[in-house]
């Protein structure tokens, strides 16, 4: 937000309070309009302006686009990565494909036969042993087989048990932390392309565009100018003799040439620190007096008071 103000100072009646004590009738002031200058955050060309001086617009209504086929490459891509991101963490909750057990199994079955066979053999190692037909190392060596075989059953056993697992929790905590990573980065490139096209933050009157289509805009420079009715303010200047009497809250009413019926307001700031009278009110009786600067607000807008316009504000009559 900002404020741009065109100061008109009329013939103050501060120099009436010189030759007696009672407050003057009024206090002269004007109109002052708080704009609102709406930018993009990321630079660009200009690509549509949707509205005009002198329009009003409502609230969220579109005001400009700027150009976005980066962006809008960067978020296509972002969203590639969270669905890959997705495929590896789905990959690795799931046990193993089908023909991968499958194998595992078949692996299983052949070493099974192959302990059953050296077992057979051990057995009738055995009994030659005994008979003395084979010498004793024959028996060490159809030991050693059956061992073997057995090992080998127990490991095939853990792989067809494994296979039916999904991965391990540590691996799946990594997939999870990528997916969360994808889906952040992706949120990012989505609202850079969402910023490349600004909506007003509140209904108001245009009261400026500062850039045409097809001109280079540079991030955070303002493209249109806003005024709310709620931002119209009045400013006006009350005598350091009476400003204890002031309180921010108190009633005030606001007159001015053509605006009808007195506009209800109400008092919102009070200067902290006194000023002297501004030079283009300076008058031989009121030169060196001081004043403290005294805004306020109405309570409801109206039509009839233009940022610039001279007005005269008085209290309000209790």
């Amino acid at each position: 937000m900002g404020s741009r103000s065109f100061i008109l100072y009329p013939a103050l009646a501060l120099a009436l309070t010189a030759c007696n004590n009672a407050p003057p009738a009024g206090f002269p002031g004007y109109v002052e309009g708080e704009y609102v200058r709406v930018a993009a955050p990321l630079s660009g060309t200009l690509l549509q302006l949707a509205v005009e001086r002198g329009t009003p617009v409502a609230k969220d209504a579109p005001l400009f686009t700027l150009e976005s086929a980066q962006e809008r490459a960067a978020r296509a891509e972002a969203e590639a990565r969270v669905r890959q991101a997705q495929a590896a963490l789905a990959n690795l909750e799931k046990a193993r494909r089908p023909p991968e057990i499958a194998a595992a199994r078949a692996q299983l079955a052949q070493a099974q036969a192959s302990l059953r066979q050296s077992e057979a053999d051990l057995q009738r190692t055995q009994k030659l042993v005994a008979d003395k037909f084979l010498p004793p190392q024959k028996r060490d060596e159809a030991i050693a087989a059956r061992d073997r075989d057995r090992a080998r059953v127990a490991e095939l056993a853990q792989q067809v048990q494994i296979a039916n697992l999904p991965a391990r929790s540590d691996e799946i905590a990594a997939a999870n932390a990528e997916v969360k990573a994808a889906a952040d980065a992706l949120a990012q490139a989505q609202w850079r392309v969402e910023q490349k096209s600004q909506t007003a933050p509140a209904a108001g009157l245009v009261v400026d565009t500062l850039y045409r289509p097809g001109e280079w805009v540079a991030a955070g420079a303002p493209v249109v100018s806003l005024l709310p009715p709620a931002n119209v303010k009045v400013r006006f200047y009350i005598p350091e003799a009476i400003i204890a009497t002031v309180r921010v809250g108190d009633a005030v009413v606001v007159r001015c040439d053509g605006c009808g019926a007195d506009i209800a307001a109400s008092i919102r700031f009070i200067a902290p620190q006194a000023e002297f009278t501004p030079p283009v009110i300076y008058s031989r009786e009121n030169r060196s007096k001081l004043v403290f600067l005294v805004e306020a607000r109405p309570d409801t807008p109206n039509a009839a008071l233009h940022p610039g316009l001279p007005v005269e504000v008085a209290r309000a009559a209790r």
